[in-house]
C-alpha cells in the first residue's frame, strides 16, 4: 500500500496505466529513463496500474524492465478518487502536495522542455 504523504518533500510524477494501453506501452521506457535521470533532484515516479489481471501486470513490468514504484489497483478505485478517465494520464504533483499539472496520453519525459519543468519545482 502507498500513499502520497509518504512522498511529502519530493516531485510525484503520478501516472495511471495499463498493460492493454498502447500509449501506456509506448511512454513507459521514457517514464523509467526520466526516474533514473531526476530520482537525485527528488522527483518520484509513482505508475498505477489498473489492470484487473494480476499476472499480466506483473508479467510486463518484469518483461518491460519497468524499474518504477508500481502498484496495481485492480479495482480502480483510484479513477474514481482522480477523475481519470483516460490512459495514461498523468499529475504533477510539487514538494507541498499540490497538483501542478495533469498530462492525458502519452508523454515523452525525456524531453528537455518536461525535464527542465519537473527541476524546476
Amino acid at each position: 500500500m502507498v500513499t502520497l504523504s509518504q512522498y511529502k518533500g519530493q516531485i510525484v510524477v503520478l501516472n495511471f496505466w495499463a498493460t492493454w494501453c498502447p500509449p501506456c506501452i509506448e511512454e513507459m521506457p521514457s517514464l523509467v529513463q526520466m526516474q533514473e535521470r531526476m530520482k537525485a533532484k527528488g522527483v518520484t515516479v509513482l505508475a498505477v496500474s489498473v489492470d484487473v489481471d494480476d499476472s499480466n501486470y506483473r508479467r510486463f513490468l518484469r518483461d518491460h524492465n519497468v524499474d518504477l514504484l508500481s502498484v496495481r489497483d485492480g479495482d480502480q478505485k483510484s479513477n474514481q478518487l482522480y477523475g481519470t478517465f483516460k490512459f495514461p494520464e498523468t499529475y504533477i504533483i510539487d514538494r507541498s502536495g499540490i497538483v501542478r499539472r495533469k498530462f492525458i496520453g502519452a508523454v515523452d519525459w525525456t524531453e528537455p522542455d518536461v525535464v527542465e519543468y519537473l527541476g524546476k519545482l
